[in-house]
């Protein structure tokens, strides 16, 4: 009963908090910037999840009662959505790695255009692949079910493995390998800040730069509190040791893994202010005055 009110509340919370996130990010056209828009896709997929959640707690005790065809469904659904997290997360990997990196091109390499085309083919690429990975489960919904109330995804070797690969250890390694250059990078920058024998002129290029290290340390926590969150359920998957778990530790691996999608809106919370005031926005219905989408929250 405690695992069921955990994984209800943390699913209300999720999609309650990313909701506000779509809405503001949607709404207030300050915000629509590349990066925003990284986020706007994060918030879009970790809502979905935090609705999938509700059926995880039908799923928790091993008995499913909402047909075969739904089960698939299920399935289809929640590795699209994380893979589209993961994959979205690696891209905001990436675009904090050229603000920091290299800041004079910024501009013009990450644009909101370039942005939407990458998002679009994210969520493509997921449904595709997902669609092409879970074709036999579709064909024959419960073929694999060995008796009533089951609800067994089967995927081939050579599918899981690629899905294992691109969707996982690819992203990762490139999340992993990028933090830990813009953090390089950012140390650098923070003791250019205090040094007192900076020029103006130095000092002029570092200002603008550590408005950027903030947002990169911000999405940074994001960033690792996401691999925290997500390394259990996918060390187990790649070992095989899945089926070794009892019912209390396959709970904790699906609460911890789902926790993630609720973790980054709080998250959001702490780090920018704009979300705060947005909020305030949207829960006092000022958001539905004329010109609101103009305001300066930033």
């Amino acid at each position: 009963m405690i695992t069921y009110i955990l994984l209800f509340s943390i699913s209300l919370l999720t999609s309650s908090l990313n909701l506000l996130v779509i809405i503001s990010i949607s709404h207030f056209r300050k915000l629509h910037s590349p990066t925003n828009l990284l986020l706007l896709s994060l918030a879009v997929s970790d809502f979905f999840i935090g609705l999938l959640m509700f059926f995880h707690i039908v799923q928790i005790n091993g008995c499913w009662l909402l047909g075969d065809s739904f089960c698939v469904i299920y399935h289809y659904l929640a590795y699209i959505f994380t893979t589209v997290s993961i994959g979205t997360m690696m891209m905001i990997s990436i675009d904090r790695y050229v603000a920091i990196c290299y800041p004079l091109h910024y501009n013009t390499k990450i644009t909101p255009e370039k942005v939407q085309i990458c998002v679009s083919l994210c969520w493509t690429w997921s449904i595709v692949f997902q669609s092409l990975n879970l074709m036999e489960n579709f064909k024959q919904p419960g073929i694999y079910n060995t008796c009533l109330g089951e609800c067994v995804i089967v995927i081939n070797y050579i599918g899981g493995m690629v899905d294992l690969i691109l969707s996982f250890i690819v992203p990762i390694t490139i999340i992993v390998v990028l933090y830990l250059r813009i953090f390089v990078v950012a140390v650098s920058q923070i003791q250019a800040i205090h040094s007192h024998t900076a020029g103006i002129t130095l000092r002029g290029s570092v200002k603008v730069k550590k408005s950027e290290i903030k947002v990169a340390g911000s999405l940074g926590v994001v960033v690792v509190v996401f691999l925290i969150c997500l390394l259990p359920a996918f060390c187990l998957t790649l070992t095989g040791q899945d089926t070794l778990l009892n019912a209390s530790s396959s709970a904790f691996v699906i609460i911890l893994f789902d926790f993630n999608s609720c973790l980054n809106p709080i998250i959001y919370t702490f780090f920018y202010s704009w979300f705060r005031k947005s909020i305030k926005l949207i829960i006092t219905l000022r958001i539905l005055q004329r010109d609101s989408c103009d305001m300066d929250i930033v």
